[in-house]
């Protein structure tokens, strides 16, 4: 008995050591660098350009009567920017996106790319007297610019366009060339938008050394364990796919009700997915994640986070609890339409709903739906994937000089914030570039708190003069650091 004591003291040990030693290597990845000297900006001037922005309505889909809006919205900009209308060749491409490009004095140096996006998603009637300030209005106030595309994404359009109007005045010639690409339909997919612009840029046999759009922001008290600002730069994100769920079944009349029910049959199926998640791994980007944020972290957590080798099952246990961080760990499904039935007496013929699933790098839509159907169970309800699809993203190096140079331009621009790779749960155009570079980044330095993340998409969209100016400021130091 005491040689059992003896061993399993002798194990706890080793454990123990093994546990301090992976702590002890789990130091912090933070860079130093001396914060980058502020361009010099009329905030009031740059705040009245975003205001005015705001208040043309480029809501997606373009049709009849919004085209006319895209129209204005490009004469604003020419109006606005001259010195850079008068310098950047601009391009029309398919009507209403925009390309500009920054001709570089070194050709044999790979392009870089900057991204937005000029269209807006719609307001919703119901809510616009909830709003602080009406939604197209564009008000400064209370240290705020309001509006509809404030945050998502005219922050990034006039952002990069006051960046390169201030670094024309001071004289500056970039050595690599620079585009500039901004899409109109990115919030219904970018089909006829950035698709567009990559295919010209494709058929010009453009390579880029690095592709950055939208995606991930500064987040503040967001990220349990971590006091400082959190600045996430999204290096992968998730595949898209829709799968609508049919079920036929006898119909008549109430009184009399069938064993089998077209409603009934695909209540069970949704049952039985919300039953069988995909399974949570602390992999890739969300691996890569923790193993920048644990560092920053206090004992406990970085005990756990530093010996993923024991502790993955409780971490991704703990992390599952949470939706915003449950996205992050797995392939995700939520039902958001279902539909049947004609009047309370009358049993349906048929019964219909869609599931969105948002599908991690490593898995594909082809594995997802294989899940969906395994997991159903049930010939008789129909799968039928909806036409748009996307695949998950490649995952950029955290080695390459691309992630590199974003990383300390946020460290220069925001040395306050902890910067961390993280994987994208959305999707952005971003995507539509994945053929002309292997580096696509995703980040826009607006501080996000919990309860701004409902803003995107909802009500009171806004973005802080602060942080208007830190992304003037973080894309005029970007394009400075991007020349050899």
């Amino acid at each position: 008995m005491n040689k059992f004591f003896g061993v399993l003291a002798l194990g706890a040990a080793v454990l123990g050591g093994a546990l301090v030693i992976g702590v002890q290597r789990f130091v912090p990845r933070q860079i130093d660098v001396a914060p980058a000297a502020p361009i010099q900006i009329d905030v009031d001037a740059a705040a009245q350009r975003l205001s005015r922005a705001i208040r043309h309505r480029t809501v997606s889909p373009v049709d009849s009567a919004s085209q006319p809006e895209f129209e204005r919205f490009h004469a604003f900009l020419t109006e606005s920017f001259p010195a850079l209308h008068k310098r950047l060749a601009r391009e029309t491409v398919n009507q209403h996106s925009l390309l500009y490009t920054w001709q570089g004095t070194r050709t044999e140096l790979k392009p870089i790319l900057l991204l937005a996006h000029m269209d807006v998603v719609p307001v919703d009637p119901a809510s616009e007297k909830s709003w602080t300030y009406p939604p197209f209005s564009g008000q400064v106030a209370d240290g705020y610019i309001w509006g509809r595309g404030a945050m998502d994404d005219k922050a990034s359009v006039l952002g990069i366009l006051e960046a390169v109007e201030r670094l024309l005045s001071e004289g500056f010639h970039p050595t690599r060339t620079i585009y500039l690409a901004f899409g109109h339909d990115e919030e219904i997919g970018g089909a006829n938008g950035a698709a567009k612009i990559a295919a010209t840029l494709a058929a010009r046999s453009v390579q880029l050394e690095y592709v950055l759009d939208e995606g991930m922001n500064i987040l503040r008290g967001v990220i349990e364990g971590v006091n400082a600002p959190v600045a996430l730069i999204g290096v992968a994100e998730k595949g898209y796919l829709s799968v609508e769920l049919s079920a036929n079944a006898v119909g008549g009349h109430s009184s009399i009700p069938a064993n089998d029910n077209a409603i009934g049959r695909i209540s069970r199926a949704l049952q039985r997915l919300d039953a069988t998640p995909f399974p949570a791994r602390l992999r890739g980007p969300t691996r890569a994640m923790f193993d920048y944020l644990g560092p920053e972290m206090g004992w406990t957590q970085k005990l756990l986070l530093a010996n993923l080798w024991l502790f993955e099952p409780l971490v991704a246990n703990r992390l599952s609890k949470s939706p915003l961080t449950n996205a992050i760990l797995r392939t995700t499904l939520a039902p958001t339409t279902f539909s049947s039935g004609i009047k309370e007496n009358v049993l349906p013929a048929q019964a219909r709903a869609v599931i969105n699933l948002r599908i991690m790098p490593g898995e594909s839509t082809a594995s997802a739906l294989e899940h969906v159907r395994t997991a159903i169970d049930d010939p008789k309800i129909k799968l039928t994937p909806l036409p748009i699809r996307m695949e998950p993203s490649a995952v950029t190096d955290l080695g390459s000089q691309s992630f590199k140079l974003v990383e300390r331009t946020i460290r220069q621009t925001a040395p306050e914030a902890i910067v961390a790779p993280a994987l994208l749960v959305a999707a952005t155009d971003s995507r539509h570039y994945a053929g002309l570079t292997k580096n696509v980044l995703r980040f826009l330095p607006i501080t996000i708190s919990a309860a701004d993340t409902s803003r995107y998409h909802g009500i009171d969209e806004r973005i802080a003069l602060t942080d208007y100016l830190r992304c003037i400021n973080f894309y005029a130091q970007l394009i400075r650091n991007s020349q050899a």
